[in-house]
């Protein structure tokens, strides 16, 4: 995407992005699920609290 740190005004910093969002190519389709690689959590004792 276009860098737009530059630029103040908030309304034509929006334009800008919006149109280099339009030209840029699609991106490809995912090839693993989403969240794959996130740290697993085991499953917390249920039921009774242990403190």
């Amino acid at each position: 995407m276009a860098d737009t740190t530059k630029i103040e005004d908030t309304a034509e910093r929006k334009k800008l992005k919006r149109a280099a969002r339009k030209k840029a190519p699609p991106k490809a389709k995912r090839t693993t699920p989403r969240g794959s690689n996130k740290r697993k959590v085991k499953k917390m004792a249920r039921g009774q609290s242990k403190r």
